[in-house]
Formats: structure tokens, C-alpha cells, sequence
């Protein structure tokens, strides 16, 4: 599928399984942060929306404006977390290359350094301006 000039309609009906669209103050600054710090591919990149690839995952931002006629905003604070509650996982990323890159993005906030966890992952807690908990993890050589 070319997500640069697939329909909406194709497109949405083409998703399946769990989605996932983040609400965001400004899309394109979030997908640069996205792109810079994760990897992430961006398609179709405007200021009201943007079809995002992670490791073949597709996921979406959208634009506050655009949810207008949405209860979901009425629930949004203007300032601060956003996501409270909620980690996005991208098991693909490495925690120490991502912690390196956050110099460029002086919005965003190291909530937890990276570390090796229990649980098999090395991972760390980066905050983005709109208040996301993005978690990247790589497994740890046994």
C-alpha cells in the first residue's frame, strides 16, 4: 500500500487488530520527534495528520483540531501529560541510542535512564511534549 496517496477510506478500511491513533498539539513536531528518536517512518505527514511505521505496525496522529466534533478533546488538558497511564512499547529501539538523541528534542524528558530489567529488556521512559510515556526496549544478550 503507498500511504502517500492511498484514500482514506482504503486506508481505514484496511486496518485491522489493535490501532493505535495519538491526538497531538502540533502532528508534524511529534513525528520529527518520532522519526529522530525512534526510527519511526513517516507517511503522508501534513499539519492536521500522519501515517506512521514501526517496524511494520502502522499507527496514526492526528491533529487536535481535526477531532473537533469528538467527545475526546472536551477530556484533554492544554497543558501538561497527556497520556498518563499509558506506555507505548517499541520493542525495536535501542534505549541507550534513543537517550543520545533526545539532545535535539529539548522538549522531551528522560523520565527513567536506561537500565536492564528483570523482565529481559534494557529500556528507558522518554516523556514527548505531549506527554506520552514512549518506552524504547531491546532484549538483552543471555
Amino acid at each position: 500500500m503507498d500511504y502517500e496517496t492511498v484514500s482514506a477510506a482504503t486506508f481505514g478500511q484496511s486496518l485491522g487488530g489493535l490501532g493505535i491513533n495519538l491526538l497531538a498539539r502540533d502532528v508534524r513536531r511529534l513525528a520529527a520527534f518520532l522519526q529522530g528518536v525512534f526510527g519511526v517512518e513517516v507517511y503522508r505527514l501534513s499539519g492536521d495528520f500522519a501515517i506512521l511505521r514501526y517496524y511494520g505496525q502502522v499507527f496514526q496522529l492526528h491533529a487536535d483540531h481535526t477531532f473537533a466534533a469528538h467527545p475526546l478533546p472536551g477530556l484533554l488538558s492544554e497543558a501538561g501529560a497527556r497520556g498518563a497511564g499509558i506506555e507505548i512499547r517499541l520493542y525495536e529501539s535501542d534505549p541507550d541510542a534513543a537517550v543520545a538523541r533526545l539532545s535535539d528534542y529539548p522538549d522531551a524528558v528522560l523520565l527513567q535512564a536506561p537500565a536492564d530489567k528483570p523482565h529481559g529488556l534494557r529500556e528507558c521512559v522518554i516523556l514527548c511534549e505531549n506527554g506520552y510515556a514512549w518506552v524504547p526496549s531491546r532484549r538483552i544478550s543471555t
